[in-house]
């Protein structure tokens, strides 16, 4: 299909589009006295990349980042969605479009496609879809492309993988090597905490209470919800270790070289990955955020309650923290031993164990 010959379908945008051989150009100089002048740093950088790009639907995409923005969205949040926005705008140019008024249903498809077979994992193409649609509804509620755009949405199927756990043994050879204070104490907080990583990051020295044995999360960095975790022993020690040899001058419980007041997530997942080579457990694909997997399903193999996990974790619904119990059901392992054990000793239908 050759997208600069798509038509919009519809009276109502065929003559918003048919004003002039431009229509993009002077709907921008319309909207560029009631679009606000980008103050947010973030979002300024955004609109100077889709500049330099040269991409059509600057004042959109100015409007719809200042909405996030408004409805308090995270900084994550926004750079993801503009991510989507910016690789949909550029295919739509590759493809001969100009302007976003004349965006249809076939052209969001074929980019799903395009992302696909680019060889992208379906989560990250349905996060890319969920943004989009996000955003072109933006653009409907404002009668800037038609609602046909929307209707009838596309869902693509992701696997409901099993959480990484990190294997018993392997925990074991990673603490084993980690002989720095700083890294010592932040491998073990997340391990015995559950936090994320971006939450550890954040943490300031003011939220421990080491007389209580807790950190206070006060907003999560996925969900914004507030929770509180509890020091183990063994963290609690390595914690005091580190708070005796930080800069007390630093607001941030881990911070980055010089006058960083934080330590950045590149920083630390370097940090975890030089453990993890050391080891030679790079193979198995282990990340930052298996720690908080190995957490969990330590919890509830030691026998601890779902929903008390799911307070700790800070899931908002049980079914995110119910993925952990297929993970570790012990008695399905032992009622699976049992009946095998049966069968193998021929109890159901005769002896064939299968020896060499």
């Amino acid at each position: 299909m050759n997208i600069s010959q798509t038509s919009i379908g519809h009276s109502k945008y065929s003559n918003q589009i048919k004003i002039s051989p431009k229509p993009a150009q002077i709907f921008a100089k319309e909207q560029v006295a009631q679009t606000p002048k980008p103050k947010n740093p973030q979002i300024k950088k955004c609109l100077k990349r889709l500049s330099a790009k040269k991409l059509f639907g600057h004042p959109h995409v100015k409007r719809y980042l200042y909405d996030l923005y408004r409805r308090g969205c995270r900084p994550n949040t926004i750079r993801s969605n503009f991510e989507s926005i910016i690789l949909f705008i550029s295919y739509l140019k590759n493809n001969g479009m100009t302007y976003l008024e004349a965006v249809t249903r076939d052209d969001l498809n074929s980019f799903i496609e395009h992302e696909q077979d680019r060889g992208l994992k379906p989560n990250t193409v349905s996060t890319r879809l969920r943004a989009l649609y996000a955003f072109l509804g933006y653009l409907v509620e404002r009668e800037i492309v038609h609602p046909d755009v929307t209707r009838k949405k596309m869902y693509i199927k992701v696997p409901d993988a099993l959480p990484r756990a990190i294997d018993p043994e392997d925990v074991r050879h990673l603490l084993s090597v980690i002989k720095k204070t700083r890294d010592w104490a932040m491998i073990l907080i997340l391990l015995r905490t559950g936090m994320r990583i971006g939450e550890l990051l954040d943490t300031r020295v003011s939220d421990i209470n080491l007389r209580e044995n807790r950190i206070e999360v006060y907003e999560a960095s996925k969900n914004r919800v507030g929770r509180v975790v509890y020091l183990s022993d063994d963290a609690r020690c390595a914690l005091k270790v580190w708070l005796k040899k930080r800069d007390p001058q630093k607001e941030n419980l881990f911070y980055g070289p010089g006058r960083s007041k934080t330590l950045s997530y590149e920083a630390a997942r370097m940090m975890f990955h030089k453990y993890i080579d050391k080891v030679g457990l790079n193979h198995k694909g282990y990340t930052l955020h298996c720690l908080r997997h190995t957490f969990a399903s330590e919890l509830l193999n030691a026998g601890m309650r779902l929903e008390c996990v799911q307070q700790l974790l800070g899931h908002s619904s049980i079914e995110m923290t119910r993925r952990y119990a297929r993970l570790t059901d012990n008695t399905r392992k032992e009622e699976y031993f049992r009946a095998m054990a049966i069968i193998e000793s021929g109890g159901i239908n005769g002896h064939y164990q299968c020896n060499h």
